[in-house]
C-alpha cells in the first residue's frame, strides 16, 4: 500500500466533478485500500478520490466504529431530519464552520466486488458519508458553512 499526497483547496482538481466507474478491478480495490491508509494517517474520517488528484467516484469512510465504508459511483436516494454540526477537512486544513446536513440518509452505492447496496447510515456516519460525495461534486464544507467556528 501507498500514502498518497492529500491535495488542498486552491488545487481546481477539488472543484471538477468526478467521473463514474465503469468497472470495478484490482485497480479500484488497490486504490480503495491506499485511500484507507492515507486517510489513517492523516487522522481522517473519510477521504474522496479528488483529495488525491483522482477524478473518479469513489470515496471511503470510517467513524472509528469498526465500519468501514466504500463508495463507488454513491448516490443518496432519501435523507432525512437536519442537523447542524461543526466539520473540517483534510483539504483545508485548519478551518471549520457549522453546516447543515441530514441525520439520516439511504445510499446506494457499488461494493469492492461491484456489485450494488443500498444502506441506511445516520449520525456522524450520515454526516461524513454527506461530506465526500460533496467532494465527488466538486462541492467543498467551506461551499455550506453557515457559521464559521471560533
Amino acid at each position: 500500500m501507498a500514502l498518497l499526497k492529500v491535495r488542498e483547496i486552491g488545487d481546481p482538481v477539488l472543484r471538477t466533478k468526478a467521473k463514474e466507474i465503469d468497472e470495478v478491478n484490482k485497480k479500484t480495490n488497490e486504490l480503495i485500500d491506499n485511500m484507507f491508509e492515507t486517510m489513517y494517517a492523516e487522522d481522517g474520517v473519510g477521504l474522496a478520490a479528488p483529495q488525491i488528484g483522482m477524478l473518479k467516484r469513489i470515496a471511503v469512510v470510517d467513524i472509528r466504529e469498526g465500519n468501514k465504508v466504500i463508495l463507488i459511483n454513491p448516490e443518496i436516494i432519501e435523507k432525512e431530519g437536519k442537523a447542524i454540526m461543526e466539520e473540517g477537512c483534510l483539504s483545508i486544513p485548519g478551518e471549520t464552520g457549522d453546516v447543515i446536513r441530514a441525520e439520516k440518509i439511504k445510499v446506494k452505492s457499488l461494493n469492492r466486488k461491484g456489485k450494488e447496496v443500498t444502506f441506511l447510515a445516520e449520525g456522524f456516519e450520515a454526516r461524513a458519508i454527506q461530506h465526500e460525495i460533496d467532494h465527488l461534486d466538486g462541492i467543498l464544507f467551506v461551499d455550506k458553512i453557515i457559521k464559521i467556528a471560533e
